[in-house]
């Protein structure tokens, strides 16, 4: 039985067979505020290339009331698991479906949610992958477009968006109707509904005498928070970048932005009615990277607008190339659209982006680029950083390689030729050789078709006068990891070497070489009787894709002064290699705290900061030799509490320094701080104990046994909203008793109530660091329960359950060998053995970074 998987080759088979033409949906959302279920009538008319073929439409629904198929009624035991069975069609057909949907709590399908401040039922859907089929009868596959009509019957005063401009409603009763204009020709996934009691603030786009409607929304309990004119001010620069650098005006009819509550991911890029999680609607004040990170998620979803919504994938295994690319076209638009605020993006794409796929690309699961994608589950596990960060990564260096003018002309082109289509990577890539002049056949085999990641190395030797006698860069391509498909490979790159000089404390570029790395070895002639300078950079400006070593005298320098770098760019490098250094067992971690204690003082951009305060947490955590850990947190303490004291009053540096110390106070004087900060009795000039910071420092003095549910519950009264909630369950989880943690895990593995959310929190607090000896117990549990949550449990929700309840803060053989054990015995769906897999290698990498911070310490004691 499928279940509610479905094959590539059931898809093209069907996709052969099947030309859709139109969809009427009615949707009957009168009780929503009762929650249970919703009348849904879908009326699909579709031709089929073979007359009498039998086939399927998509549903994932309690119950079928009605199947006509054709003006014959069919037996409703043709619906079963996901499917509706469609006998002998016609070449002409008609079919008719009356199913009662099911509302969800998981941010799948048709989510409802209950505002706590006014008692209010919101509404939205979100169907990547699979989920449209949740809300009416469709053929759920990419290369099925059609036209959408939605009619939707509501409660009166309701706010109800889809993809088409928002008619104005009908009838005088409590409900309403609104009957929305067909869509053009899009696929399924990125249709939409949000209904509810949502407030909009409305613009408009003007460009070349057309206007386009915009809005933004969110639910009125965050109406006060919402900045819309700086969400139009960054969408509106998108608009004019985009239409310009694509040669293509704005697809749709309007632009709508609504910020929805429990959104499973950053955003969705559903035509002309993107989701965002209201969580960028900041209740409290945030870095200046709070803001980018939320610009580049707009710019993103607008990019998709063309590049998905207009040209869409014809199956999933071209995900990565819709979503590296809206990755890469954010990131290029924030850099170089006038009037950005953040033309510095490429140096936070290095930062996360880049971390984020030389992580994913060093698991087990680690894959080509172009994943083989055999059916739904496949692509529901491979949003991950290989598709998103590798994949823009690439196209990086793709740019580099034919010139970003060849680039969007050959961008322009695919965009004319295949609009409101389907297409391959072939399409793209052909359209980008008539542009550029170049043969990509041999550039796609080896950076899309190959896993695994290179280290570019330097290679120095100086004459006695210090001068450089010659140069090379060597490529090393290593070993995949253990149980990975494929072969390592070396791959041609594209790079810039800078050199920096040391003057009065700062590293400023004095020249910059860009050449073509191929093969093992490539030297470097232009750097042949040069004065050695202070530090040499592979891979300036971060044009490839590659683990990038420093020399040993450049690694002196930068370790003594890499704060003084000018530009943020380089420091980011640096910063990004010495993790990968520590992450691969070259750097042991004590050595890295030592660097981001003396190198964050002087580092200025405030992503990077916030970034390395993440990554010290973790090697202090997971990478120190545990006989040395509190001393190493102890030191991070410390430090955390000096900058914090340091930083500018009112600064964003201050508030990441006070959010650094709130996750890592343990002296009796540290903790006092963050009570006294809390309670009002402390303060420190400019710094804001606002609402999102008093749950920070509550969170750390409860798991820390120094506060109890008293304050939990007088913390709730003070912000009993949804986040107030989610904040107290994650408070509660993470109190250091057993029954606390006893009660977290019957909430989340034994009872199926929770929302996505509040599950989310919990888990959260649950896992907390400074607990194992609490956690230990739940280690055969996780093993016991985690195949059945997968079976029983929709896939996100058992995705957090699978990925955040695992042990991994139970860094011992231990943990490796009962998961051993289970993958052996257990048997289990391949999605769900990835996500165990990927989490096992994470334990693996730190026992081995344990051991070289064990010998580091063994080595300064002289043993």
């Amino acid at each position: 039985m499928p279940g509610t998987n479905l094959t590539r080759e059931e898809a093209r088979t069907r996709a052969a067979l099947l030309h859709v033409d139109a969809y009427d949906v009615e949707l009957d959302l009168s009780s929503a505020r009762e929650g249970g279920t919703f009348r849904s009538t879908t009326v699909v008319r579709f031709t089929a290339a073979t007359p009498g073929t039998d086939s399927f439409i998509d549903l994932v629904a309690p119950s079928v009331a009605e199947i006509v198929l054709n003006g014959e009624a069919l037996p409703l035991e043709n619906f079963t698991d996901s499917r509706i069975a469609l006998p002998g069609l016609k070449a002409e057909n008609e079919l008719r479906v009356v199913a009662d949907c099911a509302y969800t709590n998981s941010g799948e399908g048709l989510h409802r949610f209950v505002d706590p401040v006014d008692g209010e039922t919101y509404l939205y859907t979100q169907f990547e992958v699979p989920d449209a089929r949740r809300v009416f009868a469709s053929f759920e596959q990419p290369d099925l477009k059609a036209a959408f009509k939605f009619t939707v019957t509501a409660p009166k005063g309701w706010a109800v968006v889809s993809n088409s401009p928002t008619p104005a409603p009908v009838g005088e009763g409590d409900t309403q109707v609104w009957h929305f204009e067909p869509t053009p020709r899009i696929s399924s996934y990125i249709t939409a509904l949000i209904a509810g009691p949502y407030v909009g603030v409305f613009d408009t786009y003007e460009k070349d005498g057309r206007k386009v409607p915009l809005g933004v929304y969110c639910r009125p309990s965050l109406r006060e928070f919402l900045d819309a004119e700086a969400i139009f001010e960054v969408t509106k620069q998108g608009f004019d970048y985009f239409q310009e650098k694509f040669d293509f005006a704005y697809p749709f009819a309007k632009y709508d932005q609504l910020f929805v509550p429990e959104f499973n991911a950053g955003a969705m890029e559903n035509a002309g009615a993107v989701t965002l999680r209201d969580q960028y609607v900041f209740r409290s004040k945030v870095t200046d990277a709070a803001y980018e990170a939320r610009a580049s998620t707009i710019l993103h979803e607008l990019a998709h607008m063309w590049f998905g919504d207009l040209v869409t994938m014809e199956w999933w295994n071209d995900l990565w190339l819709n979503e590296s690319f809206a990755t890469f076209a954010e990131a290029v638009c924030q850099a170089e659209a006038p009037g950005s605020r953040w033309p510095g993006s490429w140096t936070t794409f290095a930062n996360q982006m880049k971390t984020w796929a030389y992580r994913q690309d060093q698991l087990p699961s680690t894959h080509p680029i172009m994943a083989e994608i055999n059916d739904l589950e496949d692509v529901q596990v491979n949003f991950d950083g290989i598709t998103y960060a590798k994949g823009a990564s690439v196209l990086k260096q793709l740019v580099a390689y034919v010139g970003q003018d060849a680039f969007f002309k050959g961008v322009q082109a695919y965009f004319k030729a295949h609009a409101w289509g389907n297409t391959r990577l072939t399409d793209l890539l052909g359209a980008l050789e008539q542009a550029s002049g170049r043969d990509l056949k041999t550039w796609s085999k080896a950076w899309l078709e190959t896993a695994g990641i290179n280290v570019l190395r330097p290679e120095i030797t100086l004459n006695t006068d210090g001068q450089i006698e010659s140069f090379a860069v060597i490529q090393e391509a290593p070993a995949l990891p253990a149980g990975a498909k494929g072969e390592a490979v070396l791959r041609p790159h594209r790079i810039a070497i800078g050199a920096y000089e040391l003057t009065d404390g700062k590293l400023v570029r004095t020249d910059r070489i860009e050449l073509d790395v191929d093969g093992p070895r490539t030297e470097v002639p232009q750097l042949v009787g040069a004065h050695r300078p202070a530090v040499l950079l592979l891979n300036d400006d971060d044009l490839s894709y590659a683990k990038v070593r420093l020399d040993e005298d450049s690694l002196a320098v930068v370790t003594e002064h890499l704060g003084g770098f000018t530009d943020s760019l380089p420091r980011a490098l640096c910063w990004a290699a010495a993790w990968d250094m520590t992450r691969d067992g070259e750097l042991a971690a004590r050595d890295y705290l030592s660097l981001a204690v003396s190198g964050l003082a002087r580092e200025t951009d405030i992503g990077v900061v916030q970034s390395v305060h993440r990554q010290v947490q973790l090697a202090l955590q997971a990478y120190t030799d545990p006989s040395w850990r509190e001393q190493g947190l102890a030191r991070w303490a410390e430090a955390a509490e000096q900058q914090l004291r340091a930083a500018a009053p009112g600064s964003d540096h201050q508030l990441a320094w006070a959010r650094a110390l709130a996750s890592v106070a343990r002296t009796e004087g540290q903790l006092a701080l963050l009570a006294g900060l809390l309670d009002g009795t402390r303060t420190l000039d400019g710094l804001a104990v606002d609402t999102e910071l008093r749950w920070t420092l509550l969170s750390r003095l409860v798991a820390t046994g120094r506060t109890d549910d008293k304050a939990i519950d007088a913390e709730l009264a003070r912000d009993n909203t949804a986040a107030g909630q989610e904040h107290a369950a994650s408070c509660r989880a993470g109190r250091p008793t057993a029954e606390a943690k006893a009660e977290a895990w019957a909430s989340v593995v034994e009872s199926d109530k929770l929302t996505n959310y509040v599950q989310e929190a919990m888990i959260s607090g649950f896992q907390q660091a400074d607990q194992r000896e609490l956690l230990a117990p739940y280690r055969a549990k996780y093993f016991a329960a985690v195949k059945g949550i997968w079976e029983t449990r929709s896939h996100e929700i058992s995705q957090q359950i699978v990925t955040g309840l695992y042990p991994s803060q139970l860094v011992d053989q231990d943990t490796l060998d009962e998961t051993d054990a289970w993958l052996a015995a257990a048997e289990p769906a391949p999605a769900l053995r990835r996500m165990v897999v990927e989490a096992r290698a994470g334990i693996e990498r730190a026992l081995k970074a344990q051991a070289v911070d064990h010998a580091a310490g063994a080595r300064a004691l002289g043993h």
